[in-house]
């Protein structure tokens, strides 16, 4: 209302809601929770930089909660589970004095790196970082539209996947939770939305296991393979009849950047 919306402001909103919802999925959630896939520690520097930006806390917070969420799902140890009702399994456990710290004992495969400890401590750099980034590019609607409107929604399309992928949905498994697959969900998350596909499968790397399930992060990290930027990608096995749950977050104490 006051400041107006420019064609920049509306592109930067675009790039900065895609590209850091590449950064969480890729990054946070199939890289630093599941080790999905092994990549350089430089490129391993940049997905938690970039996932950072988000204003979803550190890498570490993140993906140690997330942990949590995959070894208790579905009870009263679930760091957001729907059983608590939307508003907590969406946004209230984020909020909570609960969830402040990193669950312990979680993440210390990945915490051993000073740089990644570093990002987790200070996590309102990246940002913040953005945000000036933002401003500097498109004024304050660029600030406004580019950075705050982009946050709040990729805020809102992350939570979603919390509350309602075990609610709304399909299940093409017979998982021991309420998983469900929502293809508006993935559409909006690049490919996160295929959640029951996920939680029969949580070391595979790729989560839209139908050529008609669209998984853009999937589509992304496929092409940064072939460019050896990542490598070992876990994929599923080609039935996925077949119940395959992949090397588990703990399995491989070698995973992780090689260089």
């Amino acid at each position: 209302m006051f400041t107006g919306v420019t064609w920049t402001a509306v592109i930067l909103c675009l790039v900065t809601y895609w590209g850091r919802m590449f950064f969480i999925t890729a990054g946070y959630h199939r890289y630093f929770s599941h080790r999905t896939y092994r990549t350089s520690r430089a490129f391993q520097f940049v997905l938690a930089f970039g996932g950072a930006t988000a204003a979803q806390k550190g890498p570490l917070w993140w993906a140690g909660h997330h942990r949590i969420h995959h070894r208790y799902t579905d009870t009263e140890l679930d760091p957001h589970t729907p059983r608590k009702g939307f508003w907590w399994s969406h946004v209230g456990w984020i909020l909570s004095r609960d969830t402040k710290e990193l669950p312990e004992g979680t993440m210390k495969d990945f915490a051993k790196y000073p740089e990644i400890r570093f990002i987790s401590k200070h996590d309102f750099i990246a940002p913040w970082t953005l945000a000036i980034a933002c401003f500097l590019i498109g004024g304050l609607p660029g600030l406004l539209i580019g950075f705050f409107l982009s946050t709040v929604l990729l805020w809102h399309s992350t939570f979603l996947i919390n509350s309602l992928a075990h609610v709304y949905g399909r299940r093409r498994f017979e998982t021991a939770d309420t998983s469900r697959n929502n293809a508006l969900l993935a559409l909006i998350t690049m490919g996160e939305g295929w959640h029951n596909n996920h939680h029969r499968q949580a070391g595979v790397c790729r989560q839209g296991l139908r050529w008609y399930e669209v998984d853009a992060t999937w589509y992304v990290l496929a092409a940064l393979e072939k460019l050896h930027v990542v490598w070992d990608v876990r994929r599923p096995r080609p039935s996925t009849e077949v119940d395959d749950p992949g090397r588990d977050v703990a399995a491989d104490a070698t995973a992780g950047p090689t260089s």
